[in-house]
């Protein structure tokens, strides 16, 4: 096959180094893969692929400093694993065997035990008998966390080879945020980085790893590692294996352009990810050991492991070089091994992500045609919830300056009926009560409010740490067990206390602790934008899709849906892969809708950079009717992978969890509801008064509002004016009373 397109410079920020007990581990992994059984009569391997593919100069590169006994260990690891990859592509991918695939995936399961008996089963392949090998001699000394997340991404790295089966089964091939996400798990880097870990004696402490610094190091260091194997393995996956998960296949479909173009941009989203990576490293980890009170020995230990993973990326980068596996010809004679490639393009992408000068003008936000095949139903509630929502707002105090805090005039009650929270909440939830309908837009407006709050006080004064104490006083504002608030300091405090106290009183406490994590979530995703706006630094692509999943505050929505049905349906149903995918998928189309219609609000009145469209114009170096289209087209296909799980994913999931009727009749209640959901979110962009430019000019003007005292002639000096980022005459509209405000936007 001739090659299909020529590799490119790579983004290379470290020198790969070799460890000196290579030989030691190339023979003892050649013994260990033949006692096993995967060598002759496997009918996947002979001596001489192994030796071709040369695992052990893989690990010998990509861990440079451990002794020849840790080296074997990892080196037979990743013989297992590759073999596992070849072995399922042999006997369930080339046959299309989904259900013998699943058997087989189910039983490895068994083979991880979690306490200290370490009895397996009877292994009955060669893949069983190495997982039973590996396991005893891999977990002892390492903590039961440890244990667990090793297990779990040992387990999506197994299982996930399902849906890459049933794409190809399908002829399918993923959008680019659905293919980011499931390679991470079917492509085996975070279980690599459970191994870093492992081989530099350094265990992340279990109260980091789920932290958003850890969990971006990983992912990261994950995307970044797959990426790179996509370009070196695209001709034998796509032109010999018939696979369609395969990143400069997923971009070239998606863009609609060549291979050569494809690969250069997957190049481009691989830098990207590496530079993610050291910014996290850079500005993130000082202020999470703070936070976190981590004594130094344990940060050291975190450094190591942040350490290992950058020998990773260039030890890895070294070995697809030089192995037979890849497409690597051209590029082994282009340049000498180990010399890193320019970086003038990689320094000139991460010099336009944070040279973005805000408040600039960028006229009306053009909103192209969406795709949106789900019916819009609206609550006949929705006039008495308006009233309702602006009489809540003026008792917690929104409508009027915060007591001694700078621009915290944020709302009035014009600009509160122009944002016509309830308009969003009566098609979210078209079939509840009037007082659930209440509760739902009132968590809306004090979202939304609380939203724009954060950006007027603390993003035009770039005060973080300010933001930070007040994130943290929040959480006393949700107390799980019903006890009594603080004293709220501020109108976002006094509202979240008021609505959570509405909320929680018939809630059992595991929907009490989902809706406050919901909470806490959206929190750190505002926390984690004003950072970036802080440093004007426009996020990478991937980054800013899934932070925007939660500061969105869009998963607090759809749980206020679900919180208000009753269910039969198990949490396994929420928890599985398929079910969790689709939510990112429509929660995705909302934000990405939510970008186009913003993209003036955000960019040029807010001086926002985590806007999708932004940041996709600042990634491609595009101008904005080319963005918008790349942003509608993955819109788009978020909607369409929504409707593929429904459609092919979720009744699986059903069969499995053998749900009866009544749990399927939920299911699908569930589903009508994020269709609900998702029609909503569209027609309030179109029908409230928040997005197009004559509002904005009108809500952006200064402000002006007469302090107590003497009144009449000559007492104009007690007229006080705030004005925002830009102010600017606007075809102004008279403000609607509450009881017009209940017609609704035309």
């Amino acid at each position: 096959m001739t090659q299909p397109f020529e590799l490119p410079d790579f983004y290379l920020p470290y020198p790969a180094r070799l460890n000196p007990h290579l030989e030691e581990a190339r023979a003892h992994s050649k013994r260990w893969a033949r006692d096993m059984g995967m060598l002759e009569g496997s009918g996947v391997w002979a001596e001489a692929d192994l030796d071709a593919h040369d695992y052990a100069l893989l690990c010998a590169y990509t861990h440079p400093d451990c002794d020849g006994a840790e080296l074997s260990l990892i080196t037979d690891w990743y013989v297992w694993v590759f073999f596992f990859d070849d072995h399922f592509l042999e006997v369930f991918k080339r046959t299309g065997d989904l259900r013998g695939g699943k058997e087989y995936l189910d039983r490895l399961a068994g083979f991880m035990p979690m306490d200290s008996d370490l009895t397996v089963p009877e292994p009955v392949n060669p893949v069983e008998a190495g997982l039973a090998d590996l396991w005893p001699r891999t977990v002892p000394g390492m903590s039961p966390d440890w244990r667990a997340r090793f297990a779990e991404s040992t387990r999506n790295l197994l299982n996930e080879s399902m849906w890459e089966l049933a794409n190809i089964n399908s002829g399918r091939v993923a959008n680019p945020v659905e293919y980011i996400e499931m390679r991470r798990k079917v492509g085996g880097a975070p279980w690599s980085a459970g191994l870093v870990e492992h081989a530099v004696r350094a265990e992340v402490p279990a109260r980091l790893a789920r932290t958003r610094p850890m969990r971006v190091l990983r992912d990261s260091f994950s995307d970044a590692v797959h990426l790179r194997n996509d370009l070196f393995s695209y001709q034998r996956e796509v032109g010999d294996e018939g696979e369609l998960s395969n990143g400069v296949l997923v971009l070239e479909r998606f863009l609609g352009c060549g291979t050569q173009e494809a690969a250069n941009a997957v190049n481009d989203l691989l830098t990207s990810r590496l530079q993610q990576f050291e910014h996290t490293t850079v500005f993130e980890l000082g202020p999470l050991f703070a936070a976190h009170a981590i004594d130094p020995v344990s940060a050291a230990g975190v450094l190591a492991y942040v350490k290992g993973l950058q020998d990773w990326q260039s030890g890895g980068h070294e070995w697809h070089m030089r192995s037979s596996r890849y497409m690597n010809e051209r590029a082994r004679s282009g340049r000498p091994l180990g010399m890193p490639a320019p970086v003038e393009v990689p320094g000139a992408k991460r010099l336009r992500g944070l040279a973005h000068v805000p408040y600039q003008r960028v006229g009306p936000s053009r909103v192209p045609e969406l795709y949106m095949p789900f019916d819009l139903r609206l609550s006949p509630h929705l006039d008495a919830a308006r009233r309702d929502t602006v009489a809540w707002c003026t008792a917690m105090g929104m409508l009027e300056p915060q007591h001694g805090v700078v621009g915290s005039a944020v709302w009035d009650e014009a600009r509160l009926i122009d944002n016509d929270l309830p308009l969003c909440a009566a098609g979210q939830h078209p079939d509840a009560t009037p007082e659930e309908l209440n509760v739902t837009s009132f968590w809306l407006a004090w979202g939304t409010y609380s939203d724009d709050y954060f950006s007027a006080v603390y993003a035009r004064s770039r005060n973080l740490a300010a933001a930070t104490l007040a994130v943290a006083r929040l959480g006393q504002f949700m107390p799980l067990d019903g006890t009594p608030a603080p004293q709220p300091a501020n109108a976002v405090e006094r509202g979240l206390g008021d609505v959570w106290a509405r909320t929680i009183g018939p809630l059992p406490p595991g929907d009490r602790r989902r809706l406050r994590t919901a909470v806490e979530e959206m929190l750190e995703g505002w926390l984690w934008k004003l950072a970036a706006e802080v440093a004007r630094h426009i996020p990478d692509p991937v980054d800013c899709v899934e932070m925007r999943r939660t500061g969105f505050g869009a998963p607090l929505t759809t749980i206020l849906s679900r919180l208000r049905r009753p269910e039969s349906i198990p949490a396994a149903f929420y928890d599985s892969g398929p079910v969790v995918a689709l939510r990112n998928a429509l929660i995705d189309a909302g934000t990405l809708l939510n970008d186009m219609f913003s993209y003036q609000k955000e960019v040029e009145f807010a001086g926002e950079v985590h806007n999708g469209v932004l940041v996709v114009r600042s990634f491609f170096d595009c101008d904005y009717p080319t963005a918008v289209k790349i942003v509608n087209d993955l819109c788009a296909s978020r909607v369409r992978q929504f409707e593929h799980i429904v459609e092919h994913e979720v009744p699986i999931v059903c069969d499995d969890l053998g749900l009866d009727s009544d749990a399927r009749r939920d299911v699908d209640a569930f589903v009508a509801g994020l269709r609900d959901w998702l029609a909503a979110t569209l027609n309030w962009h179109r029908g409230c008064f928040r997005y197009d430019e004559a509002s904005l000019l009108r809500h952006h003007r200064p402000a002006r509002w007469r302090l107590g005292g003497p009144s009449g002639l000559g007492t104009s000096a007690a007229i006080v004016g705030a004005t925002g980022a830009r102010g600017g005459p606007g075809a102004g509209r008279t403000s609607p009373s509450c009881a017009a405000a209940s017609a609704g936007p035309a």
